[in-house]
């Protein structure tokens, strides 16, 4: 009787360690549990009977077998089950998203927001984070972040040219971005652009730049020097051919190209291309050089003496001037009006070929969101992907910022735009930018108009733009 009774602590003891085992542990525990639970019972029996410790031993390695097996039917059976569990959880998790927990407010126009529309589910469900997105015009963006901002009702990410980053720094609108490995992905132009007193502030997604459009069907090589063309363009007209060698679209913007192919430049630049206001170059030996080689057309008759975009684009249409400096924002025109052109380099000058304004377009960050980090996260993890940057090009082609995107460009004319980018250069990103363009203007207007000599004009444009900077 004695001996059932002990044999019968042993097996509620063993019990006890596998109802454990069941409700969280595993089989070893169990093992172990049931070990202590034999030692236990052992000791209780020698204690309390002399003599019933032998049998209560064999009872106990009985059990503790008993228990093994029993561990093993368990492990077995959770092994089993285990995937169905996993499986479950996964779908689970796909039919219930992940609740958001935070916000991201962007504003861009009307190209950029389908593609955005397109990561709203993905960023939900996988970072829990919902994408406000807001449309405004580019031609609206400037003004509209600088009264919101300050205000606490900005975007937290925002898309600019990159000529402005310079005033929005200043007015403390806009943080650093560091892309990280992704920097190796862009054309190092457009990084360039972005990058002010050493810092990047911003992530580009596509740039722009000035051509030499040539009319094929006219002159079949593309003409290597400016002396070329103004040879090329004598031989036309001295033919009756031509009325004109080219028309200006602009009296500067468009003939940056010209300026630096004989040396001219805006602002110098320090050893890290960060640009010096005091350093201005509009009165430069160069800039005179090319203002002299523009008084010379003009005075020959190869170029009138008025600017004037949409004559320029009407006579290139209509075949009666070869060259024409434009922008990709051309090609649908000089398309429609069946004219057989090609998009050529801007020729060279005494300097060496010119370098056209590069102008980037990019997503910035507000310097005042709360979510700067999580901004920068969702750029360069989710926004600089190439299956994202093709998006772009796709909904709006351009001349990419991203290099494979770049790279897979079949169109001719946007390849022929982006094969300048990369020496183009960059429109200077100060504040102090915005002192130049009328002085620059009128002086290029003075020299066309034959009322001043190109030193004289632009000395004079030059001391301009010193004041208004010293103001």
């Amino acid at each position: 009787m004695k001996n059932n009774k002990w044999y019968f602590l042993v097996m509620m003891l063993l019990l006890s360690a596998l109802v454990l085992s069941a409700c969280g542990g595993n089989a070893e525990d169990a093992a172990q549990q049931a070990e202590q639970a034999v030692e236990q019972a052992a000791t209780a029996v020698e204690e309390a009977a002399p003599g019933a410790a032998e049998t209560a031993e064999a009872m106990a390695a009985e059990a503790e077998a008993a228990v093994s097996e029993a561990a093993e039917e368990v492990e077995a059976a959770a092994t089993e089950v285990a995937p169905t569990v996993e499986a479950a959880v996964e779908e689970a998790a796909t039919e219930a998203p992940m609740e958001t927990t935070a916000t991201l407010r962007i504003w861009a126009d009307e190209q950029r927001i389908p593609v955005l529309e397109s990561l709203k589910d993905q960023v939900a469900e996988t970072i829990g984070v919902e994408l406000v997105l807001e449309q405004v015009a580019l031609g609206d963006m400037a003004e509209q972040v600088r009264i919101a901002i300050p205000a606490g009702e900005g975007p937290d990410i925002f898309i600019a040219p990159h000529d402005q980053i310079g005033s929005y720094i200043d007015g403390g609108l806009i943080s650093p971005i560091d892309l990280g490995a992704k920097a190796d992905s862009f054309v190092p132009s457009s990084l360039t652009a972005f990058t002010y007193n050493s810092d990047l502030y911003g992530m580009p997604y596509a740039s722009e730049n000035v051509a030499f459009f040539r009319n094929a069907d006219l002159v079949p090589e593309p003409v290597e020097t400016f002396d070329d063309m103004e040879a090329v363009c004598k031989d036309l007209m001295d033919a009756g051919t031509i009325e004109n060698c080219t028309v200006f679209a602009t009296t500067n913007y468009h003939l940056y190209g010209l300026n630096t192919a004989f040396g001219g430049y805006i602002f110098g630049q320090d050893a890290d291309g960060n640009y010096m206001p005091d350093d201005v170059g509009i009165d430069s030996p160069g800039f005179i050089e090319s203002g002299d080689f523009i008084q010379q057309l003009v005075e020959e008759g190869l170029v009138p003496s008025t600017a004037d975009g949409a004559t320029a684009d009407a006579l290139f249409g209509e075949g009666k001037i070869p060259f024409v400096f434009n922008g990709p924002w051309a090609l649908n025109t000089y398309r429609e009006a069946g004219v057989n052109y090609v998009v050529d380099p801007i020729p060279a000058g005494s300097a060496g070929p010119g370098a056209p304004f590069l102008g980037v377009q990019g997503f910035v960050v507000n310097a005042l969101s709360e979510q700067q980090l999580l901004a920068q996260t969702f750029l360069t993890e989710l926004v600089a992907t190439d299956e994202i940057m093709q998006a772009f090009q796709d909904q709006d082609p351009r001349i990419p910022a991203w290099q494979a995107t770049l790279d897979a460009v079949d169109d001719p004319d946007l390849a022929g735009f982006g094969a300048i980018s990369p020496y183009a250069s960059p429109m200077p990103n100060i504040p102090q930018m915005g002192a130049v363009w009328g002085s620059w203007g009128d002086a290029i207007q003075l020299i066309m108009n034959g009322d001043q000599t190109a030193e004289e004009a632009l000395t004079n444009g030059a001391e301009q733009i010193r004041e208004a900077i010293a103001e």
